[in-house]
């Protein structure tokens, strides 16, 4: 029976949600299942009776009068867009998550990045430095090649991405589990995130207390503070793109249709770039906005001017999102 039940939430996926149409698909169920309840005690085994179910009523054009929406079937636009099914979106999710962690850890090194060069420079040495100044390109380099691996893996998704595809109803109600159950997991990650963030000058602060410091003690500490900001901030990215994985499959489904049930919290000006380099550097741009505002407010002390950097972001954003991104229809 639940295979009806999802081939008939498929039927009405992408009509209206207008009483109507939902009256139609109440009283369609309803004969659906007493079809079934026949077959079944006039001995047909299960997959047989569900499939003379599907044969009799599945062909929506063929009912609609008798449900009342012939109507509104023929004023409705022909579908033409493809179907994702539970394998595709679970592997879409497993590679969100997946890049969703390549994308934190290459943040986490551009972060650290300047640790190097603060341990090479207290330890007086001009080998060490030399090689905390290389360690700093380093990292670099190594995390502006992730952002451009993520990008590029998960280019092959753009069906999803520009929403160019829609999703049954069963494969949205297993997302949506997914996503209420990865709630809890959310937000540990996004806890001890900001928990590590928050802490991460405690060292400093602990060390310039102390009556012995030395500029060696200062410098690792110093250094501590990028690392700390660099796991938070990876615990956060890699926390949130999960879930943005779940909301786009979930916003597939055109709103104000019977099959956006279980839409995402997605906004409705969503836009997705054609650049592949704009496109990776959006992907990060909020937790990078939230590095550079930790960094600096951390290392001035100055949080009266320093949140000035958030309107400042988002203006950018905005004319960013008008100049070369496209709007998701």
């Amino acid at each position: 029976m639940e295979t009806i039940k999802n081939y008939l939430e498929s039927m009405f996926a992408a009509l209206p949600n207008t009483p109507e149409v939902l009256k139609a698909k109440y009283e369609l169920g309803q004969m659906m299942e007493d079809k079934y309840t026949e077959l079944i005690e006039a001995g047909k085994a299960e997959n047989e009776a569900v499939g003379i179910v599907i044969s009799e009523f599945g062909n929506l054009d063929e009912v609609a009068d008798a449900l009342g929406i012939e109507t509104i079937l023929q004023q409705q636009e022909p579908d033409n867009m493809p179907l994702l099914g539970i394998e595709e979106a679970r592997e879409y999710i497993a590679d969100a998550g997946r890049t969703g962690f390549l994308i934190g850890l290459g943040v986490l090194l551009c972060i650290c990045c300047p640790t190097g060069a603060i341990i090479g420079g207290v330890m007086g040495n001009e080998v060490a430095g030399a090689v905390g100044i290389a360690a700093l390109f380093l990292f670099i380099a190594a995390g502006v090649g992730l952002f451009i691996y993520s990008s590029v893996h998960m280019s092959r998704y753009d069906m999803i991405l520009k929403h160019r595809c829609r999703i049954d109803y069963g494969t949205a109600a297993w997302v949506n589990e997914q996503r209420d159950s990865y709630r809890s997991t959310r937000a540990v990650f996004l806890a001890i995130g900001v928990i590590l963030c928050i802490l991460s000058v405690v060292p400093v602060s602990v060390i310039g207390m102390l009556e012995q410091e030395t500029e060696e003690m200062m410098g690792f500490s110093a250094a501590l503070i990028f690392v700390l900001i660099g796991i938070g901030v990876l615990m956060i990215i890699a926390s949130s793109q999960r879930v943005d994985a779940y909301n786009k499959l979930l916003n597939l489904n055109a709103p104000g249709t019977v099959g956006s049930t279980y839409r995402g919290s997605g906004s409705d000006d969503e836009v997705y770039y054609e650049n592949k380099a704009v496109d990776g550097i959006m992907s990060v741009y909020w937790p990078t906005i939230t590095c550079i505002y930790l960094i600096w407010s951390f290392l001035t002390f100055r949080w009266g001017f320093t949140w000035i950097i958030w309107p400042i972001a988002a203006v950018v954003e905005t004319l960013i999102k008008r100049t070369l991104g496209r709007k998701i229809s």
